[in-house]
C-alpha cells in the first residue's frame, strides 16, 4: 500500500471533501510495528499467548489502525505539508491479521484565520467501526508553500529585495547585525 501523494491546500478543503483507504493487514505489519515501536505485546505477536486471550487471535496494535488515518491525513487529505495539532482516537473493536481495514476521513470544519481543518476519521472492518475520532490539522495555503518554495525569495531577488530567510539568523534581525567575535583569550 504505497498511496499516490496528492497536495491539497487549505483553499482546495470544502466541508464533506472525503478520502478513502483501505489496507489488510499482514503479519509482518504488524510484526514490522512492533519492531519500530518496541511495542512487543505478546497479544500481537504470539499466536500462542493471544490464543488464551478474550480475542482468541493475535490483534493489531491499535495505533497501527490509526497509523492508516495518519496515512491518509499526509499523502491524500489534505496530504504533504499538513501538521497534525491533536487526534482522538475511540478504539471499538480489535482488528485482526488478515482484516481489511477501510478508512474513511471527511473534511467536517475549515477554520480559515487559522489554516486549519476539523477532519472526522474512521477505520471500519466490514460494517463494523473499530476505531475512531477527530483530527485537527494545520494545512499549508498556496501562499505558503510558494514562500517554502522559494519562489517568493527568488522574487524578491529579482526586484533587489532581500527576505528574513537572507540573513545568517535566518530573520529580519540578523540582515543588519554583525556577528560578535568572542575573545581571542590574549
Amino acid at each position: 500500500m504505497i498511496l499516490e501523494l496528492r497536495t491539497l491546500y487549505f483553499e482546495d478543503l470544502s466541508v464533506g471533501l472525503t478520502e478513502r483507504l483501505s489496507k489488510t493487514v499482514a503479519s509482518s505489519d504488524v510484526v514490522g510495528f512492533a519492531e519500530v515501536t518496541g511495542d512487543r505485546n505478546p497479544i500481537h505477536l504470539s499466536e500462542h499467548f493471544a490464543a488464551k486471550t478474550r480475542f482468541g487471535t493475535r490483534i493489531a496494535h491499535g495505533l497501527y489502525t490509526a497509523s492508516l488515518i495518519s496515512a491518509v491525513l499526509g499523502t491524500r487529505l489534505p496530504g504533504p505539508g499538513a501538521v497534525y495539532i491533536s487526534q482522538t482516537l475511540n478504539f471499538r473493536a480489535p482488528v485482526r491479521i488478515g482484516d481489511t481495514v477501510d478508512v474513511t476521513v471527511t473534511v467536517t470544519d475549515l477554520i480559515p484565520e487559522r489554516r486549519r481543518a476539523r477532519l472526522s476519521c474512521t477505520c471500519r472492518v466490514g460494517d463494523e467501526v473499530v476505531l475512531d475520532g477527530k483530527a485537527l490539522v494545520r494545512v499549508p495555503s498556496r501562499q505558503d508553500a510558494r514562500r517554502t518554495s522559494g519562489e517568493s525569495r527568488r522574487d524578491d531577488s529579482l526586484r533587489g529585495e532581500s527576505s528574513p530567510k537572507d540573513s545568517p539568523r535566518g530573520d529580519s534581525r540578523g540582515a543588519s547585525r554583525r556577528r560578535k567575535r568572542r575573545p581571542s583569550g590574549k
